[in-house]
């Protein structure tokens, strides 16, 4: 079993910048993507961005160019640098890893912009 722990969240005036991180721990032999996604209530959970093993990247148009996904493969955790962030970013913040053939979910993390 894999387990993810997420921390970073918070509440933020729009404009403000946070840091989410995601840490695997446990039964972890070989990550391939991790990501981030998030879920805003009553939406569906939306994909944010995801970083393969090689370090490829890909972001949803709302958030290129403000949000930056990066991982540290050695300490198998994965980061979301959130910059201008604008109230429509409130959500609950998911990290997912892909351990093939399964994938695991972290347990979510709150992000409040505030107008």
């Amino acid at each position: 079993q894999v387990r993810l722990v997420e921390s970073g969240g918070g509440l933020v005036h729009a404009g403000g910048s946070l840091r989410l991180s995601c840490a695997a721990s446990g039964r972890v032999f070989r990550i391939a993507d991790m990501g981030w996604y998030r879920q805003a209530p009553g939406k569906a959970r939306e994909l944010v961005a995801t970083v393969t093993s090689g370090g490829s990247t890909k972001y949803a148009d709302s958030v290129k160019g403000r949000f930056t996904i990066s991982r540290d493969n050695a300490n198998n955790t994965v980061y979301l640098q959130m910059n201008s962030l604008k109230p429509d970013d409130t959500a609950v913040y998911y990290c997912k890893v892909d351990q093939r053939p399964l994938g695991y979910w972290g347990q979510g993390t709150q992000v409040t912009v505030s107008s």
